[in-house]
């Protein structure tokens, strides 16, 4: 699987604060429990997947990384995924980049059919798992297209995980936002501005804004 926008976007903007302890749901490649890793330097991140080809390459990706000591892949199901031992009281931050196609035309190529279609991760069963493994005073980071962020906060609710904060991710000014960048608690708390704006690309070029640029100038090797 490619390195995607989405992907570095949730990495480099997920709040770590001063999290000891991480998840990753559905981990890919393992490109955002890296990220996070090099981001947290004393925390520990734990990285599930479900598909065995995608794991041993998230596996091989983060022995490569100079802080493997703090990065754990998991082989299985969030489903099925209890809390490591150690980790009595829930994660401090749980991320995922999550599929977000509920339903549609499926391709012929079943890789990208299973990270696109929610058909192994169903957006409930995603919310149920973060319910059960996020601690109290706990941050839910995950990115999602447009409708299916606005319909994925709504949903959220029924699970009693409430938005704190959203970003609304517009490729260009002149475009309107594609992306949701967004975070859940467990407690809900009006917190004044807590939407705001991200321009990816500058209006007539090819290079990134400011602001893009600085939140992820860190994970490039020519930022």
């Amino acid at each position: 699987m490619q390195v995607g926008t989405d992907g570095v976007l949730l990495g480099a903007w997920a709040p770590v604060g001063s999290a000891q302890t991480i998840l990753d749901i559905g981990t890919g490649t393992g490109l955002i429990a890296i990220m996070l890793g090099q981001r947290c330097e004393e925390g520990v991140i734990h990285a599930v997947e479900i598909d065995e080809a995608a794991y041993q390459q998230a596996k091989e990706n983060m022995e490569k990384a100079p802080w493997a000591d703090r990065l754990e892949a998991h082989l299985g199901s969030i489903q099925d995924f209890d809390l490591p031992e150690g980790i009595k009281e829930g994660f401090d931050l749980i991320v995922s980049n999550p599929p977000f196609f509920s339903g549609g035309t499926f391709s012929f190529n079943q890789d990208r059919n299973s990270v696109r279609h929610t058909v192994k991760l169903p957006h409930n069963d995603l919310l149920r798992a973060v319910r059960r493994l996020l601690r109290k005073g706990g941050k839910f980071a995950t990115i999602l297209p447009l409708l299916e962020g606005l319909r994925f906060k709504e949903l959220a609710e029924s699970y009693h995980l409430y938005c704190t904060q959203m970003i609304e991710v517009q490729p260009k000014p002149s475009r309107s936002a594609e992306r949701l960048l967004l975070v859940f608690e467990k407690e809900s708390k009006a917190i004044p501005g807590h939407t705001s704006t991200l321009v990816l690309m500058q209006e007539n070029d090819i290079h990134r804004t400011e602001a893009y640029r600085s939140l992820t100038e860190a994970f490039y090797l020519n930022p």
